[in-house]
């Protein structure tokens, strides 16, 4: 099954909600920053999170930006999207190796720790929007059901999972997120809360085979679901030399002079997709030559 995400709403549009699967865009993930089986599923789960919440955003152009900081062993995440599906994101240390939790399963609290869930809304605006709080559990999908309903005031509810193989690939990923409109009525949201009640952990419901739809259908049942569009998702970076070359022009003359004395030729890599950009000595001193301009 490609990868892809589903728009709905509910209960006469009293309910809004998405849902995602995602196994290829994590393995991707997880393939270009070789990341440990518990770092997988948690940066899995935000960039799971990541692009429900980039189709959200209104204009074509605008970016989300989710920043996760922790005093785990992971030290913390970042992932980026945007409203057409395309996610990347990365983890401040890939090789982390934690116990089992008390569940029997991958600890990604433990591995995140405490911290700060960061959200930020660029629109091409000058100054983006940034909506804070406090990490609750550190498991991210408790961590955006407080953010949406400190932060926006949208009582939400999100699920999100990654289940990993044997030989630690992916093998399934995706989530939804199901939120409240400020019309619902009380009837509406005593059903969501039982419908909420009874189902099975996402991961569990993907590998049975059910689809983004099926999984609303559940999570929504009774309620009169319409369904909207789909949206196909995938990891996608957007870095090039010519951006790495900026990046190398902002740390300042200086800095590049020394590589230059190096004599030896460097290579900077994407935090987002790990790729690597080679630069040689010359490269570096024509880029000096334009820190003069």
């Amino acid at each position: 099954m490609k990868d892809y995400l589903v728009r709905a709403t509910a209960a006469d549009a009293q309910i809004r909600a998405f849902a995602a699967t995602t196994r290829q865009m994590v393995e991707t993930a997880r393939q270009k920053h070789d990341t440990s089986p518990v770092v997988t599923a948690a940066l899995g789960r935000l960039l799971t999170a990541g692009s429900m919440m980039g189709s959200m955003l209104k204009g074509e152009e605008d970016l989300l930006t989710l920043q996760v900081t922790g005093d785990g062993p992971m030290g913390g995440m970042t992932v980026t999207a945007d409203s057409k599906g395309h996610v990347k994101g990365y983890a401040n240390e890939p090789q982390v190796i934690l116990p089992a939790n008390s569940q029997g399963k991958l600890d990604v609290g433990g591995a995140v720790g405490s911290g700060i869930l960061r959200v930020i809304q660029d629109s091409g605006l000058k100054d983006p929007y940034v909506g804070q709080t406090v990490l609750q559990t550190g498991e991210i999908a408790e961590d955006l059901t407080y953010y949406f309903a400190t932060s926006e005031q949208v009582p939400s509810s999100v699920g999100l999972g990654v289940l990993m193989e044997r030989d630690n690939t992916v093998r399934q990923a995706g989530g939804f997120i199901v939120q409240l409109m400020p019309f619902a009525e009380e009837e509406t949201i005593s059903r969501l809360e039982q419908n909420l009640g009874k189902i099975r952990s996402v991961t569990s419901m993907l590998d049975e085979g059910l689809t983004p739809e099926e999984l609303l259908g559940l999570v929504l049942e009774g309620m009169d679901i319409q369904f909207r569009d789909t949206c196909e998702v995938e990891f996608s970076c957007s870095c090039s030399k010519e951006r790495v070359e900026k990046a190398l022009i902002s740390i300042g003359r200086e800095e590049i002079d020394k590589m230059i004395a190096d004599g030896e030729p460097i290579e900077v890599k994407c935090h987002f997709c790990n790729k690597g950009y080679q630069f040689s000595v010359q490269e570096l001193e024509e880029i000096v030559e334009k820190c003069r301009k």
